[in-house]
């Protein structure tokens, strides 16, 4: 009687599976920082606001060093301008010219792919983080230390949060339109989104309304985190969640891989 082939190792398809999502996660990071139009979405405005809010006495951002008050915004509108702007456009022209369709029936397959642009997205975050706290020290931004792990863990939920409604929005509408409604988005949130502008410095309804929706609840938690001042961290967690939970259940229901 022959013998029995001995079964293949088990972590071999998972090893292939991980080689091929860290060679794209290497090149869509790649892609994100060779493309000059993303590096000033997500490096060179946000540089440019904190500057500017920096050295400036208007807006009046309310008490405490203004430094410290315009830093945790600046990065806030960081994590927007990569994970959703940038995000939302690249994946919007990828589908229209093929690119996602062609990758889903490749090994990569669909979660290779989708775990490769959401690792992009984390090493660019971290880049254009470390480049603005950089420039924030220079300025003499002073952070609250106990408060930085939860500025980690708020800086984290923000990207998943804005990475789903970027794929909701770039795998629903055309491409043309994605880059319309993405960047006219950033501008609407940058100036009235709660990201720069605290919302306990808007007036009531506008600023319940602002803390409500993830760009507020994103400025809010990291000025919070990072400022030390009083001011609950639950509510922006809360939001932050059950905007990724809904934006994730949505993008899983309604994506389309193609035109």
């Amino acid at each position: 009687m022959s013998a029995t082939p001995a079964p293949a190792p088990v972590t071999a398809p998972s090893g292939r599976a991980r080689d091929r999502m860290t060679s794209q996660a290497r090149f869509e990071t790649h892609t994100l920082l060779a493309n000059g139009e993303q590096l000033v979405v997500s490096v060179v405005l946000p540089a440019l606001a904190l500057v500017a809010m920096a050295l400036t006495t208007s807006p009046d951002l309310g008490p405490g060093r203004r430094i410290d008050v315009v830093m945790p915004g600046v990065l806030a509108l960081a994590i927007v301008s990569t994970a959703f702007t940038g995000q939302a456009i690249a994946t919007g022209f990828d589908r229209r010219y093929g690119v996602l369709r062609l990758f889903g029936v490749t090994p990569l397959g669909r979660s290779g792919l989708l775990a490769g642009k959401a690792v992009a997205v984390l090493v660019v975050v971290l880049v254009q983080t470390v480049i603005l706290v950089v420039i924030g020290l220079c300025l003499g931004w002073h952070p609250n230390l106990p408060g930085i792990a939860l500025a980690v863990l708020f800086g984290l939920l923000g990207c998943w949060t804005w990475v789903a409604l970027a794929l909701l929005l770039a795998g629903t509408l055309r491409a043309e339109a994605v880059l319309a409604v993405a960047n006219l988005v950033w501008v609407l949130l940058a100036a009235l989104g709660g990201l720069l502008y605290p919302t306990d410095r808007m007036p009531d309804a506008a600023g319940h309304i602002v803390s409500l929706i993830p760009s507020g609840a994103l400025g809010d938690g990291l000025r919070a985190a990072l400022t030390g001042h009083d001011g609950s961290t639950l509510l922006p967690l809360a939001v932050l969640v059950v905007w990724g939970c809904v934006a994730t259940a949505l993008t899983a229901r309604t994506f389309k891989w193609s035109d």
